[in-house]
């Protein structure tokens, strides 16, 4: 579950004496926050602790979390000319923490853990934003309620965005490419601010792009996608190429389950505000799901989006007991 790690005492710890940004930048420091909630919670999957805004960080737009709560970045992008003055040559060589933290998580996977003696099965996934996502925070110039100022540049200057889009593809791809080689068995791209467009500019605006990012990566990668919002034109997700779709909690599964081939794996989508509820509301809500799901071939339970920061430990807990001993063929 992503951000699952925020909820822990042993990660608020380390927060006392490390800024988030030294978390991400620090390659030992990265895969101990990422390995804690498997220790704790024996999950099926190691997401790499990280941020989608390293990319525009190595780009030359550096981030930082105001004290008011939210992200600024150095400079709002105002047209092509700064999408241009960008540091589009070689940002890997401004990302190597990385695949640092990636080689060190890896081999801690396959050699085990005294805690957990079945961690050495635990997948390792890395990820990035999509390029319509991280153009948003990039021509605001960091989070915003609402966004508002790349879905302008859409209607306004297309061919500014266009070109923004156009080479944030080929840096994600080359970004997820390094994930990929550095051990992540698996990446997945966050669409999260796909929500911003309607089910008529989603597969031109962000879709085309993220199916051009899976194109570029080695034949047989194992790609997801998370798309949050898509609520319709399921053909266009599909055209992306994943084979995973990550769908929110907006999302009814048990509506289209049917509508995605079975070839293609689905992944959600429990709401994350149960993770603060009672514990019967929560298990009756993991239940729901799973028997919506029940029998349908390469389905993986998850969020439908992150983990809430004041979630329960003991929710967190009872909801992996909850689906590990569920009758899955029922």
């Amino acid at each position: 579950m992503r951000q699952a790690g925020r909820a822990l005492p042993e990660y608020r710890a380390l927060k006392e004496r490390h800024s988030f940004l030294e978390l991400v930048r620090t390659p030992d420091l990265a895969a101990e926050v990422t390995l804690q909630p498997i220790r704790r919670f024996g999950f099926d999957a190691a997401i790499l602790f990280s941020d989608i805004l390293v990319v525009p960080e190595a780009l030359g737009q550096s981030y930082r979390f105001r004290e008011a709560g939210g992200i600024a970045m150095d400079f709002a992008l105002e047209s092509a000319a700064d999408v241009r003055r960008l540091r589009w040559q070689d940002p890997a060589e401004r990302w190597q923490y990385v695949p640092s933290a990636l080689r060190i998580l890896k081999s801690a996977l396959q050699a085990g853990h005294p805690s957990r003696a079945a961690l050495e099965e635990t997948a390792l996934l890395g990820f990035a934003g999509s390029p319509w996502t991280l153009a948003n925070f990039m021509i605001e110039g960091g989070s915003a309620q609402p966004f508002s100022r790349a879905l302008e540049w859409h209607r306004r200057q297309p061919a500014a965005l266009a070109e923004l889009l156009e080479r944030l593809t080929q840096t994600i791809a080359d970004y997820l490419r390094l994930q990929l080689e550095a051990g992540a068995d698996a990446v997945q791209i966050f669409d999260t601010l796909g929500h911003l467009l309607d089910d008529r500019s989603w597969p031109e605006v962000s879709g085309r792009w993220i199916a051009d990012i899976i194109r570029r990566l080695p034949a047989g990668a194992r790609v997801m996608v998370f798309s949050r919002g898509r609520r319709a034109r399921w053909d266009a997700l599909l055209e992306c190429g994943a084979r995973v779709l990550g769908f929110d909690h907006s999302v009814r599964l048990a509506e289209i389950r049917n509508q995605i081939p079975p070839h293609i794996a689905i992944q959600g989508n429990l709401a994350p505000e149960l993770l603060c509820a009672s514990l019967p509301a929560l298990t009756e809500g993991v239940v729901r799901l799973l028997a919506d799901m029940r029998g349908r071939p390469g389905y993986i339970f998850n969020l439908g989006h992150g983990v809430p920061p004041d979630a329960s430990l003991e929710n967190i807990a009872k909801l992996v007991e909850t689906v590990r001993e569920f009758k899955w063929a029922s």
